[in-house]
């Protein structure tokens, strides 16, 4: 059996391969046909009924001039009204008594019982003239006078049939003409608002030629929903202009990390085998292995930066669902793993003793975070280092303070950068090999991951620096 939807689908096809600006249009001048033959008909329709009313006027004046004629016994032979009016006086018996120059004396226009119910209902009569020998239409009315006499009056219809006539033919004649040109205006209309478009596919095509996402796509000067598109797309295509230069500035970075250990290992090896018989091969064995743990180390560093990245971004990192994680045995548990470090690594005065700080997170993230803050601080304190922990309202504070040289004011949100480097103790070069400038940009990721927020500051005591972090405190999660 036929489809019988295939011809509303072929339409719907046939509708959605069209472009915009036609659609637009179409659409427009549909509803525009649609306002265009309502607006005829009611005028045509309001225009008849007007016409009509003044006959219907016209006719009933004419008998309740010739009632208060024969009210006041005063009615003349033949009766006196305009010459495009006709009127007959009926007696009781339906008898013609007295009628108007021209009128039948024979026959009247209304029987006795139809001007009975014209005259009660006031209401106007259509009527054909033809047997009468007058107009083909006639309007017709009826008044009854005191004496019981009802005097028919009627009126010829032909001049609103004329003006009606002229009225159609000019609805007719400019109505298309009108249709036609709203909807030539309504084209350009569409055309213009869509030039806009245009100009950003444009810009789009030429951003896709190069494939370097730039800023510049052109905003129109009206305050239409397209400049905000174009805003909107402007200010997308700046930030992955940032992006894609962070993107590129990490990848040079990271071959540049990555180029010293390999070096130094292919170095090492290279030696070995030229020359294995005077090589050292437990000393080669360790210079190689700590080049593979810095090698690990950045990997490591770089996998858990992408998987913050992914986190903010709203992606999925396979982390398990937050859970209240106690910062005071954090502190406790690092400070103790740290007995051995360089310099002395403490928890300020009642950490140890305070009530558990909890907050919602993942424990081994807030340990890595920790763990990088005293690598940090460990490396340019010149006698110690202290952990602080401490609820401040809805929030949670942890602090690790050094005595070290500190960084200057300019430097401290630079230190957040990827692989930043603030001063020559970062090289790698002399017994104390600095990181490979990670550790405070895996700090603040990890706390905002957590909802936090990470800083430096001046150490308060003196010389020195202090690294802040504040998460939400886990009684303000939901």
């Amino acid at each position: 059996m036929a489809d019988r939807r295939w011809p509303t689908r072929r339409l719907g096809r046939w509708w959605w391969r069209r472009g915009l600006r036609a659609r637009v249009t179409i659409t427009a001048a549909v509803a525009l046909l649609i306002a265009f033959a309502a607006f005829d008909l009611l005028l045509f329709g309001v225009l008849r009924a007007s016409l009509t009313r003044s006959l219907d006027d016209s006719a009933g004046q004419a008998a309740s001039d010739v009632v208060a004629l024969i009210n006041a016994d005063r009615l003349p032979d033949p009766v006196p009204v305009a010459p495009e009016i006709t009127v007959q006086v009926l007696d009781r018996s339906g008898h013609i008594t007295d009628v108007s120059p021209g009128a039948d004396r024979l026959v009247p226009l209304l029987s006795e019982p139809e001007a009975a119910t014209a005259a009660a209902n006031r209401a106007g009569w259509v009527l054909n003239g033809s047997p009468f020998d007058m107009p083909a239409l006639l309007r017709v009315d009826a008044a009854r006078a005191q004496d019981g006499s009802l005097v028919i009056a009627a009126v010829p219809y032909n001049s609103v049939s004329d003006s009606l006539t002229v009225v159609a033919r000019a609805l007719a004649l400019g109505t298309p003409v009108l249709f036609a040109l709203f909807t030539w205006v309504i084209w350009l209309a569409a055309g213009s608002t869509l030039r806009p478009v245009g100009a950003l596919r444009r810009g789009a095509a030429r951003i896709t030629a190069t494939g370097v996402p730039r800023s510049d796509l052109p905003v129109p000067e009206a305050r239409d929903e397209i400049r905000e598109l174009a805003l909107t797309l402007n200010d997308m295509l700046s930030r992955l202009a940032t992006a894609q230069q962070r993107q590129r500035a990490l990848v040079s970075d990271t071959a540049h990390e990555l180029r010293s250990p390999i070096a130094s290992i292919r170095t090492q090896l290279e030696v070995a085998l030229d020359h294995p018989s005077r090589q050292d091969w437990a000393a080669t064995a360790r210079d190689v292995h700590a080049d593979t743990l810095r090698l690990a180390k950045l990997a490591e560093d770089l996998l858990l930066l992408a998987r913050l990245d992914e986190r903010a971004a709203g992606g999925s990192t396979g982390l398990a669902r937050p859970v209240p994680v106690g910062l005071v045995s954090v502190a406790n548990e690092a400070a103790a793993r740290y007995a051995t470090a360089r310099v002395p690594v403490t928890t300020a005065a009642g950490v140890a003793e305070a009530a558990e700080v909890l907050v919602p997170g993942h424990r081994d993230g807030l340990d890595r975070l920790l763990v990088n803050l005293l690598d940090n601080a460990v490396r340019y304190a010149a006698s110690g280092v202290t952990i602080a922990v401490r609820p401040d309202g809805a929030w949670a504070e942890l602090t690790v303070t050094d005595d070290g040289p500190g960084i200057p004011a300019c430097d401290r949100e630079r230190a957040f950068d990827r692989f930043a480097r603030l001063d020559p103790a970062r090289s790698r070069d002399g017994d104390e090999p600095g990181g490979a400038g990670l550790g405070l940009a895996i700090v603040r990721a990890t706390a905002q991951a957590h909802g936090g927020t990470a800083r430096l500051e001046p150490s308060p005591a003196g010389p020195g620096l202090r690294a802040i972090v504040r998460l939400p405190l886990a009684t303000t999660v939901s």
